[in-house]
């Protein structure tokens, strides 16, 4: 599978980066390809570190102004020329989503799969990846959404909150089928 994370691209503590890490090397094992912002700074260096180091591939999609922290050394490296056409071929790449810690950049990617899905334009499944609790106030927010009628389809379908990298991956391979 392509499976395209979004995530921060911030230098964080061992809380964030350990079980993305761990994702990373069960990602790479299992023989799927990273699809990513393509930065090899902070978590998502992480993150491509431990998919390459597990054999897995790596396809980036930069943009111009970040150009210069792209990873050298990937299977692919797409440049786009702003933030709205990388969202688009981050999207257009992954054959699922993963949401991992991050800030407003990675919020703003969460919520166009989410909206896509919810529109019925796409059918990726998509995993909230809630490390260290980080997403519990989202989560609930999201249910109060559906709760009072905000979403017309049941947070269910939208998106799978995980707690842990391993129930995030196997979510993923048994919305896909691969075994």
């Amino acid at each position: 599978m392509n499976i395209c994370v979004f995530l921060s691209a911030a230098d964080l503590d061992e809380r964030y980066t350990r079980p993305a890490r761990e994702f990373a090397e069960l990602l790479g094992k299992g023989g799927h390809t990273l699809v990513w912002g393509g930065s090899d700074v902070g978590l998502m260096k992480v993150v491509a570190d431990g998919v390459q180091e597990a054999g897995g591939r790596l396809v980036g999609i930069s943009v111009e102004f970040l150009q210069a922290a792209a990873r050298p050394v990937a299977d692919e490296m797409v440049v786009a020329r702003d933030l709205a056409e990388r969202k688009a071929l981050l999207l257009d790449r992954a054959d699922a989503v993963v949401i991992m810690v991050g800030g407003t950049g990675t919020l703003d990617e969460a919520t166009e799969i989410l909206e896509l899905k919810k529109h019925g334009k796409t059918t990726k499944p998509v995993v909230l990846l809630n490390t260290a609790g980080f997403y519990d106030g989202l989560k609930q927010q999201f249910r109060r959404m559906e709760d009072e009628g905000f979403l017309p389809v049941p947070l269910t379908d939208l998106v799978f909150f995980a707690e842990e990298p391993v129930g995030a991956l196997a979510y993923l391979e048994e919305s896909a089928g691969v075994l």
